[in-house]
């Protein structure tokens, strides 16, 4: 069953550059990965939507992306509230209208 995660980050000023070209690379390392999207949400603020062939390909997927996140985590600011950098979801595809 597909799957997609989203993550929400907060990037410091005047980062936005690196933030992005770290994720240059996602397509070749994570496996599994069907399709991703990075959305600017506002200023410094940004998403990346990710589908997956099923949650076990997300799943085994988890040390890759764990290591590109360590490669720009210098980047982001926490997001407050105990959260730390990153605010994940992640879930199978439930209902799709079209």
């Amino acid at each position: 069953m597909i799957a997609f995660n989203v993550v929400r980050f907060k990037v410091k000023p005047g980062m936005d550059a690196a933030f992005l070209a770290a994720h240059q690379g996602i397509a070749e390392s994570w496996s599994g990965l069907r399709h991703a999207n990075i959305i600017q949400t506002g200023e410094g603020r940004y998403c990346i939507i990710a589908e997956w062939e099923s949650m076990e390909a997300l799943a085994a997927s988890r040390p890759q992306m764990i290591a590109t996140l360590d490669s720009f985590r210098e980047t982001l600011e926490d997001l407050g509230g105990g959260m730390g950098v990153t605010d994940p979801f992640a879930g199978p595809v439930v209902l799709s209208p079209k």
